[in-house]
């Protein structure tokens, strides 16, 4: 299995922040250190130091790492337009030597569009599918590419610049129960269930399988991945600390949907996932300035690997 730290730094996390917790997590041994893209935080409390964008703090952490991967969970349809993401996350590719992952979605906060004129459309599934159809083909052709669609019509492009990779990863996710699967499985190398039990994940599970197999393709060549908020304390008193200062309750994350507890109880927790069938597991970890609980959580990566 992959281990995975994901942030949320549109809760209010400055780059320097954010650039210390990947760093510790890349010396701690975590396989990759992905972030949400928003631009607006969620729920109360103060935004400062206000928004980062995703992929140019991914960018500035390509040459301040040098072994974890780096990607977005997920970028929306909406902010970029497809030809100008492609190049940048081949750029944050070729500046990491190879590192960079794309996680795609049609976004949902519709407050931050408003906030900052973002054109928040009412359906997205279409320039979802356009999106990951044009951006995988401009990474993938050699010379001029072309495309025509609904919402997207590229003319005599460059195809250019390629990644380092041979295939940068492609992540979708969502628990759509048809056309989320049907575009995984034609589009994606990872597919990804968020904040759900686990009777939930084994269903979305079945369900990308099925799509893939309907298109033909090998299940056993869509990685399979989990990403839930994750709290982790020796005593009960130090969960109620980390919950407090998320904003949260910590009998509240004793629930299906999360990995919490002590690191008993998240070894048992991430074996069920592995039983599951996850290949990733993402923990999400939205207070980056707690690095005692990253470097808990880093502990037991060897028996976590052992599973």
């Amino acid at each position: 299995m992959e281990f995975c730290v994901f942030t949320e730094p549109q809760q209010g996390f400055s780059y320097d922040e954010q650039r210390v917790h990947a760093q510790e997590a890349e010396r701690l041994g975590f396989d990759g250190w992905f972030r949400s893209d928003h631009y607006m935080r969620m729920g109360d409390g103060s935004p400062l130091p206000g928004p980062t964008d995703a992929w140019t703090t991914l960018a500035g952490l390509a040459v301040q790492t040098s072994r974890i991967r780096l990607g977005t969970l997920v970028s929306s349809v909406t902010y970029r337009v497809p030809g100008v993401l492609a190049i940048q996350v081949a750029q944050v590719d070729a500046m990491s030597g190879g590192r960079a992952e794309l996680g795609l979605g049609t976004g949902w906060f519709e407050a931050e569009h408003k906030a900052y004129g973002i054109p928040f459309p009412p359906k997205r599934f279409g320039m979802l599918e356009e999106q990951l159809e044009l951006i995988t083909g401009l990474w993938a052709t050699q010379g001029r590419y072309a495309f025509a669609g609904e919402h997207y019509t590229l003319v005599d492009a460059p195809a250019l610049p390629k990644p380092v990779q041979e295939r940068v990863p492609v992540i979708v996710g969502g628990g759509g129960v048809k056309r989320t699967p049907a575009i995984a499985a034609r589009f994606a190398t990872e597919f990804n269930i968020g904040f759900q039990p686990e009777d939930v994940i084994a269903d979305k599970f079945a369900g990308v399988r099925a799509a893939c197999e309907a298109e033909q393709r090998d299940p056993a060549t869509l990685k399979l991945s989990v990403a839930l908020p994750t709290l982790v304390g020796t005593s009960e008193d130090e969960l109620s600390r980390r919950a407090a200062a998320i904003g949260r309750d910590s009998g509240a994350m004793r629930g299906d949907d999360v990995i919490a507890g002590t690191p008993d109880e998240v070894v048992e927790k991430v074996a069920r996932l592995r039983a599951l069938g996850a290949q990733r597991v993402y923990f999400q970890l939205p207070d980056q300035r707690d690095l005692e609980h990253l470097e808990l959580l880093g502990s037991l990566l060897p028996q976590l690997r052992a599973l």
